[in-house]
C-alpha cells in the first residue's frame, strides 16, 4: 500500500511512500517502547521478577557490546544498541504473523485497503532507511569526536597520505556509502528470502490435497521454528555492525 495506491516499479522511487512499512515500523517501535517502559516501572532493588531479570540481561548485553566495540563515551551508544536490537527483532517477528491476519483486521474495521505488507524489513525501503539513519549517526559522531579539522584531515589523507588526496576522498566516500548500503541490504535480503519461503510453503495448502495440506503444516512449523533463529540473528548483526561503525567513527586512522 503506497501513498498513491500504485505499486513501486523502480528499486528506488522517492515519489512513493509505503504506508504499510511506515505503519508497522511505528507499531513495532511502540511495542519496544512499551516493553522498556513496563520494565522500568516494575524495576525494584529487591529480588527481581523473571521479567525484570530478562530485561536486565538484555541491558547488560547491550552495554557490554557497546563497551567492547566503541572506544568512547557510552552514555547514548548502549541505549541506541539496545533499541536497535529490540526494534529489529520485533519488526522481524511480524513475519511469524499469518499473512491474512492484517487484511482480516482491516476488513473488520471497514477500511478501503487492497494490500497490506506487515513485514517492514522485507521492504527494501525500511532497512535502507534505517541504514541511512545509521550513516547519519556515523557522520555526526565523526564530526563530534574528531571535529571538522580532524574529519577533513582523515577524509583527505587516509589511507594513502596527502599526495593521493583525490583517491583518498573517493575511497572514503565509497566506504561510507558501502557501509550503509550493505547494512540495509543484508537485513532486507535475509528477511525477504524468509518471507518468500513462507509464501511458497503457504501455496502447498492451496493445492486442495490432503498431502499438500499436511506438508504445508509440517514445513511451515519447521521453517517458523528455524526462522526464529534468523529473526534474532539479524537483530544482533544489525546492532553489532552499527556499534562497529560507530566505534570506527570514534577512532582516528
Amino acid at each position: 500500500m503506497t501513498q498513491t495506491d500504485l505499486p513501486q516499479e523502480n528499486f528506488v522511487d522517492f515519489s512513493l511512500i509505503n504506508i504499510d512499512t511506515v505503519l508497522w515500523s511505528i507499531v513495532s517501535g511502540i511495542i519496544v517502547l512499551f516493553f522498556l517502559f513496563r520494565a522500568s516501572r516494575k524495576a525494584s532493588a529487591g529480588v527481581p521478577t523473571r521479567f525484570q531479570a530478562a530485561v536486565e540481561i538484555l541491558v547488560e548485553f547491550a552495554e557490554s557490546q557497546s563497551k567492547a566495540l566503541v572506544n568512547g563515551p557510552n552514555g547514548y551508544i548502549a541505549p541506541l544498541g539496545l533499541t536497535i536490537f529490540l526494534w529489529v527483532i520485533v519488526m522481524n517477528c511480524m513475519d511469524l504473523v499469518p499473512v491474512d491476519l492484517p487484511m482480516t483486521l482491516i476488513n473488520v474495521f471497514g477500511l478501503d485497503v487492497q494490500h497490506q505488507r506487515i513485514l517492514p524489513t522485507a521492504d527494501v525501503n525500511g532497512p535502507l532507511g534505517m541504514s541511512m539513519a545509521v550513516l547519519a549517526l556515523i557522520l555526526f559522531y565523526s564530526f563530534k569526536v574528531k571535529k571538522v579539522g580532524g574529519f577533513l584531515k582523515e577524509l583527505c589523507t587516509a589511507p594513502f597520505g596527502i599526495w593521493l588526496l583525490p583517491f583518498n576522498i573517493i575511497l572514503n566516500i565509497v566506504e561510507y556509502i558501502s557501509k550503509a548500503f550493505s547494512l540495509g541490504m543484508r537485513l532486507f535480503g535475509n528477511m525477504f528470502a524468509g518471507e518468500l519461503i513462507f509464501c511458497l510453503i503457504a501455496l502447498l495448502g492451496a493445492t486442495g490435497t490432503w498431502w499438500g495440506f499436511g506438508l504445508h503444516w509440517l514445513a511451515g512449523s519447521a521453517w517458523a521454528i528455524f526462522h526464529i533463529l534468523i529473526i534474532v540473528l539479524q537483530g544482533y548483526i544489525f546492532m553489532t555492525l552499527t556499534l562497529v561503525y560507530l566505534g570506527q567513527a570514534h577512532e582516528a586512522h
